[in-house]
């Protein structure tokens, strides 16, 4: 993997490394809305890649691979917020969402479904839907900014740390578990298999029985009902 005078060979990493960049635009692609190519987010971690090889320091302690892997995800999260790729009346609309979520809730005393948040909304469910893919969890992007800066956090002796667990402090942290437990079964199973079991898009419609497109409407609506759930707490 080295050259004669000590340094990284770049062929050989970009070969070597390449399932790594493709790995984490994959993990990223299902959190953002389909019109994000998995194309463009592969040629920017490459470039992370390129530049974590010019600012290794063997001497710092932490190896090549988790140097590289955060430079990698910074450079996808840099590549998204240059692009501005959730125009601001789609997270006006999320916002709404998440506002209606959280309304239904205190009124119903259980999780809306699908169908009431859309008429409380005022459109249809198939226009509601839309929606849910058109935001595709962009409320999700802070974490990935915060792994970009810091590195991804370390799983405890309970096993893993959820992304949206390892962030928080013990009280939110507690919160969250409380808001995922209430969540509706079928997307209750959605975020455990995505975020514990890490399967991907395909593998978890599988299981749920639904499309690609369909697992990213149902993220999406999850998230919003933890949003709203955590608001609610405060």
């Amino acid at each position: 993997m080295y050259t004669a005078k000590g340094k990284i060979n770049q062929g050989v990493l970009l070969e070597q490394y390449y399932p790594m960049v493709r790995r984490q635009a994959l993990a990223l692609q299902v959190k953002l809305p389909a019109g994000v190519e998995l194309d463009d987010l592969i040629q920017a971690g490459m470039v992370g890649l390129l530049d974590a090889r010019g600012r290794f320091d063997s001497a710092a302690g932490a190896s090549f691979a988790t140097f590289a892997s955060q430079r990698i995800r910074g450079a996808m999260i840099d590549e998204l917020r240059t692009r501005d790729w959730l125009p601001r009346s789609v997270r006006r609309s999320g916002r709404a969402v998440d506002a209606c979520v959280r309304q239904l809730e205190q009124r119903l005393g259980r999780p809306p479904e699908e169908r009431e948040i859309a008429a409380e909304l005022g459109i249809s469910l198939r226009d509601y839907q839309q929606l849910l893919s058109d935001t595709n969890n962009g409320q999700l992007m802070p974490y990935e900014e915060l792994v970009a800066n810091q590195g991804e956090p370390e799983a405890d002796e309970q096993g893993p740390v959820s992304p949206f667990a390892a962030v928080l402090d013990t009280e939110q942290r507690e919160q969250l578990i409380e808001a995922i437990a209430a969540l509706p079964e079928r997307e209750k199973l959605l975020m455990a298999l995505y975020y514990q079991e890490e399967l991907n898009l395909k593998e978890i419609g599988a299981v749920l029985g639904v499309s690609e497109s369909r697992v990213c409407q149902l993220h999406s609506q999850a998230v919003s009902r933890l949003r709203a759930r955590l608001m609610e707490a405060e």
